[in-house]
């Protein structure tokens, strides 16, 4: 009860709470961001409070498995250490002592804190521990010198933070962009970049750079078409679910690049009726296309009946209100249970189903 009130209290009482003699009670006064700022900075110290007489874990009711008491409370004077380099509460000036902390978790927390002295953010880029460094490299708090340290690192999560960093370099960019993967969104950077640099990387001659713009969904239409043309089909893909994209222009991403573009071009929800029963009926099957038409407002009974072929496909098309209502039926005795609900859930089913299931 009394760990809970310090979780939410807004009084002058924290600073009694944090000399309470049971340490979960400190802990949970680490977890509030209304402590005055010399609260949290006591409980990270330890020096200026009586020492705690009691833990959940000497108590014999450990949270986890590897909690442990030797006397000095150690499992819940880590944890709200942790909580209390989290909470922003905390003045950065008695954060900046963990640096060296034997705790990788304690130095990770610390490498998020947008408020340290630079020094302190040149020590962590130094840490001997990937995962700090990782998290080191997408803090915005972060200069320019060590987001190009960051993003030279040998560990390729590190590389990888440091792409995703708001403020990293363009040229910086560049480089990272065939070095490491950073997945299907546009990172910030270059959701934030201007025209003339979207328009400067979908003109590089590396197509790992010409795919960073292609992931905008919001690209002028002449550099959108442009780079549905590309000869890499890594780059078309990207762009092939954009909004806005002609019927002949999807069609000609299929013509030339096939298989690996079709998901793509069925997810996008300008893909007309005809392209996507087109795409259904390739062979061989493109698999992942067939679940994105099974999804599909557009796509018609005879793409439909084509994804029933996929077994990921199968439950997704048999919700579709657009199945024939006897496909529908027939799906009702379907041996996988999640096809079977799925079609009596579809709203085409026939009404006179509808009451035999029902009853």
């Amino acid at each position: 009860m009394v760990a809970e009130l310090a979780l939410w209290t807004t009084s002058g009482l924290l600073a009694r709470l944090a000399e309470h003699p049971h340490a979960e009670v400190r802990r949970a006064v680490a977890v509030n961001e209304a402590a005055p700022p010399h609260v949290p900075a006591a409980l990270l110290d330890g020096d200026a409070l009586p020492p705690a007489r009691s833990c959940r874990v000497c108590e014999g009711e450990p949270d986890l498995p590897w909690d442990h008491c030797e006397g000095a409370h150690e499992s819940t004077v880590h944890a709200m250490r942790y909580a209390a380099l989290c909470n922003p509460a905390t003045p950065a000036a008695a954060a900046t002592a963990f640096a060296g902390h034997p705790s990788w978790l304690l130095r990770r927390e610390l490498a998020a804190r947008t408020d340290l002295p630079p020094q302190v953010y040149t020590r962590l880029a130094a840490d001997p521990d990937a995962r700090i460094r990782a998290r080191l490299a997408e803090n915005p708090g972060i200069g320019e010198a060590l987001i190009r340290t960051l993003a030279a690192d040998d560990n390729d999560h590190v590389r990888k933070q440091a792409a995703h960093h708001p403020a990293v370099p363009l040229d910086v960019l560049r480089r990272l962009a065939s070095t490491v993967r950073t997945g299907p969104a546009p990172l910030p950077r270059i959701a934030a970049a201007s025209s003339d640099e979207i328009a400067e990387l979908a003109a590089s001659p590396d197509p790992a750079v010409r795919m960073l713009p292609a992931r905008r969904t919001d690209l002028p239409d002449d550099i959108r078409d442009a780079l549905t043309r590309d000869p890499d089909a890594k780059v078309v893909a990207a762009v092939a679910s954009h909004p806005g994209l002609t019927e002949v222009l999807l069609a000609s991403m299929v013509d030339r690049h096939g298989v690996h573009v079709a998901a793509r071009v069925a997810a996008n929800p300008d893909a007309t009726a005809a392209l996507l029963e087109r795409l259904a009926q390739q062979r061989p099957p493109a698999r992942k296309a067939l679940r994105e038409i099974a999804r599909h407002p557009r796509a018609t009974a005879v793409a439909l009946v084509a994804c029933l072929d996929d077994g990921r496909a199968r439950p997704v098309a048999a919700g579709h209100p657009a199945l024939p209502p006897a496909v529908i039926v027939e799906l009702l005795a379907d041996d996988d249970r999640q096809v079977a609900c799925a079609a009596a859930a579809n709203p085409a089913l026939p009404p006179a189903e509808m009451t035999r299931l029902v009853h």
